[in-house]
């Protein structure tokens, strides 16, 4: 299969937000789903791991942003150790993206600018929602729900001030593209704090 975007392996691009933009620009191409899907690792107060799939939003220099309930499980975990690995994968492609990074809350205006665009039933699901808290039934989660739109009837509904992005920073990208024989193609990209990104390929 050829890709809009061939990587050289052995002389990588420079500046790898770049290609992370046009990997995931190829994943929306070929018509996946939730092309900016990616599981979430965290590591909690007590060194337990647990991992989820978040959206991504949002990448730039400064990071990968998703957003959620911060009051969540993955929300508890980043506030005690704010660092995370996200992992995207793309079968049909045969290609994953492995980012590791610290992790900062964005802003209230970057949160509510984001809030802003989300459908009505989605603002609404995330004040009737205590995400990973016990619920009782459906119907206690869809009685939340209505009581949330009689509130907001007629208004905009406002951002929950416990929901919100975070912001990976991109510590460390590693791009694989698959092939037979489990030959794959590896290389990452490291940001160092004087000389900007360095790079290794590595063994599949």
């Amino acid at each position: 299969m050829l890709y809009p975007f061939i990587m050289n392996f052995d002389s990588p691009p420079a500046d790898p937000i770049a290609v992370l933009g046009k990997w995931m620009d190829d994943a929306a191409q070929i018509g996946l789903p939730n092309p900016n899907a990616a599981t979430l690792a965290t590591v909690d107060a007590d060194g337990r791991p647990s991992a989820r799939v978040v959206l991504i939003k949002q990448i730039d220099e400064r990071g990968v942003v998703f957003f959620t309930n911060r009051r969540s499980r993955k929300g508890a975990a980043l506030a005690a150790n704010p660092r995370a690995a996200l992992l995207l994968f793309w079968d049909p492609l045969n290609r994953q993206i492995r980012i590791e990074g610290d992790v900062q809350a964005t802003s209230d205006a970057e949160s509510d600018e984001y809030f802003a665009t989300r459908p009505r039933a989605s603002q609404i699901g995330a004040w009737a929602s205590e995400q990973s808290q016990p619920v009782k039934d459906r119907a206690a989660l869809d009685a939340a729900v209505a009581e949330f739109e009689r509130k907001f009837s007629g208004n905009p509904v406002p951002r929950p001030p416990h929901w919100g992005g975070y912001r990976v920073s991109v510590n460390a990208i590693e791009f694989w593209q698959g092939h037979l024989f489990r030959l794959h193609d590896r290389v990452v990209y490291r940001r160092t704090a004087t000389s900007g990104w360095i790079t290794q390929r590595l063994a599949p």
